[in-house]
């Protein structure tokens, strides 16, 4: 008999009811937000970053938000100029303690960030516990925090990451997890550095610097925040390959051997067997939330529920990393067989679109019979399989793999 399988994760240490957590950003900002989603089934928060209090208030640019959209697709990726929390550090500790009193079977991470001196982190790591925090995020990512000592340009600096960890891991008793930032060429020496701190686990990707637009009549780019921009965190589904890139890179490599929570373009439950199968054991989510609510939490756990059922698994943990053997340099792909394309003339349209791609972009092997049908000449074909990425119609266009033509 197949065994029912659960959502339940252990990640240093901490159950989680399911993976899915919401991520340290606009979605996680107050008690009665974090409240709902949980009521609404997601399993963990990490709450929005908190700083310590200072003179100069924490305020935010606005318009905060750019979308960038492409054709009749909205919002295919987001950029912001949010800040970390503007509220009073004491309030959102205070929501912390609440969350973990009224909800004590979810998870509550603390997302924390020092803002001028290293001091900060040891005194909010211990502000974190004493609220009752089961984790805390050491936010070394955020792209366009920028006063010195905060931000990405910590998360760049792998001797500054070690060092911050220290101090967090110094002052607490509770696992410690760095955000990685994805504004590095190779997140492995930076990651290895918080592993050298002292962390018990890596969160990763925070948000891509990236400009995602500009006002061609007033020559701003976006979002235009008086008359001004500039670059900053960028994200949302066209991010997801990037991130599922550093999460194997990290899963992969033995030096690191830390628990790794996942976050990047994470929509659906594919989304998030995806970031499971090359590593990751918890999820975040936030772009997706702004988009569908906090809803769609049980959409994706449902679909994993039925992806573990329907491969006979019987929790999350048994596909962690299961992927991984699959992901090699590219030197180590083999070069005797390649793909050629076969296309259904029974379900072809006749739109040409496989023709153009073929012609402008390819081994210009198909041409267009007097039917108006595109015909797949074999012998040039090399396996590109564009024709069948750009193709309408599902189905139409498949493969075959045969000997490289060329050996």
């Amino acid at each position: 008999m197949a065994t029912t399988p659960t959502l339940k994760v252990t990640f240093c240490g901490v159950e989680f009811p399911n993976p899915f957590c919401l991520s340290s950003s606009p979605v996680s900002n107050t008690y009665d937000m974090c409240a709902r989603a949980f009521d609404l089934g997601w399993g963990g928060v990490v709450y929005k970053t908190v700083g310590p209090d200072y003179d100069v208030k924490i305020t935010h640019p606005s318009p905060r938000l750019n979308a960038l959209h492409r054709g009749t697709d909205r919002v295919i990726g987001l950029q912001n100029v949010e800040q970390i929390s503007d509220r009073p550090t004491k309030d959102n500790f205070a929501d912390i303690a609440r969350l973990k009193k009224n909800y004590p079977k979810n998870v509550v991470v603390a997302s924390i960030m020092g803002l001028t001196h290293a001091n900060d982190w040891a005194v909010l790591a211990k502000q974190s516990q004493d609220a009752g925090a089961d984790l805390i995020e050491c936010n070394f990512s955020c792209p366009q925090m920028t006063v010195e000592g905060t931000g990405h340009k910590v998360g760049q600096d792998a001797a500054i990451i070690e060092k911050l960890t220290a101090i967090t891991k110094g002052a607490c008793s509770i696992p410690v997890m760095p955000k990685m930032t994805p504004n590095v060429a190779d997140m492995l020496p930076v990651a290895l550095a918080a592993k050298a701190g002292g962390a018990d686990a890596v969160s990763a990707i925070n948000t891509l610097k990236a400009i995602s637009g500009v006002d061609l009549e007033v020559l701003v780019p976006l979002p235009n925040v008086g008359g001004k921009s500039s670059s900053s965190g960028y994200s949302g589904s066209s991010c997801k390959p990037i991130a599922l890139r550093f999460i194997s890179d990290m899963a992969r490599d033995p030096r690191l051997a830390l628990p790794l929570s996942g976050m990047g373009g994470i929509y659906t439950w594919i989304d998030a067997v995806e970031f499971m199968l090359l590593g990751a054991t918890t999820l975040q989510v936030t772009t997706a939330i702004l988009q569908h609510g906090y809803r769609i939490v049980q959409d994706m756990a449902e679909g994993m529920l039925d992806y573990l059922a329907d491969h006979n698994y019987s929790s999350p943990h048994d596909i962690v990393g299961k992927a991984l053997k699959n992901v090699v340099d590219p030197s180590e792909l083999s070069h005797q067989t390649q793909a050629v394309s076969l296309i259904d003339q029974d379900k072809c349209v006749g739109c040409g679109q496989c023709y153009l791609t073929c012609r402008d972009g390819a081994a210009q092997a198909i041409s267009m019979n007097e039917q108006r049908k595109p015909v797949v000449d074999e012998d040039a074909c090399f396996g590109c399989l564009m024709c069948k990425h750009i193709c309408p119609v599902d189905g139409c266009v498949s493969y075959k793999i045969v000997p490289h033509h060329m050996l």
